[in-house]
């Protein structure tokens, strides 16, 4: 993926295409939440679930990166069920304003750190990687008992916590998707660092 001010509309498209699950579908969804903005940068994460009844189910996730917005586009495979009679796809789109996004959170997993060799494809790079990103629709808190440094105090000091904004997060591994999805993670989590920097 290339970060700049080139179009990357129809390399776009391609890649849902070789996702291979629906681009018809997935496409029209992320077109539309795009509304003819140009795309800066893009990520396109497909990965089968397991439902309820043990069945493998697919779910596709596609990140957008306008000029202006991060669109958030997720389409899932279902069963039939009491609403729809036949198999059915469903899709969800946000676009959220690069001004409003609080958080970028990348966190990368490096075995044998001496030989890492960047993001190179060839040679080893990051083995995982979790893109987190919060623009304050969802937050999390942690809270776990507060103490003091005194290991004989019985005193109830409260509770201690963090407020995180957690939004969405995507986790990919290069043992199940490739190095190449893992460089294409950390590829688009700069681009959209660099676009909300400042």
């Amino acid at each position: 993926m290339l970060c700049g001010m080139t179009d990357l509309t129809d390399a776009l498209r391609v890649a849902i295409e070789k996702s291979g699950y629906y681009p018809d579908v997935v496409s029209s969804a992320v077109s539309s939440a795009v509304a003819h903005e140009q795309v800066v940068d893009y990520l396109v994460h497909h990965e089968p679930t397991i439902d309820e009844r043990d069945e493998v189910r697919r779910h596709v996730t596609v990140l957008v990166l306008t000029p202006t917005r991060l669109i958030l586009a997720h389409t899932d495979e279902h069963a039939p069920d009491d609403l729809l009679p036949a198999p059915y796809t469903s899709s969800s789109t946000e676009a959220v304003t690069l001004s409003a996004i609080r958080s970028i959170v990348v966190n990368r997993m490096v075995a044998n750190p001496e030989a890492y060799a960047g993001r190179a494809v060839a040679a080893p790079g990051a083995n995982e990687a979790v893109l987190t990103i919060g623009w304050g629709a969802v937050s999390r808190v942690d809270l776990e008992p507060a103490g003091c440094a005194d290991p004989e105090c019985e005193a109830d000091h409260g509770y201690t916590g963090v407020i995180a904004s957690d939004d969405f997060s995507l986790r990919v591994s290069a043992a199940a998707e490739g190095p190449e999805a893992v460089a294409n993670l950390l590829g688009f989590a700069d681009a959209l660092s660099a676009r909300t920097a400042g």
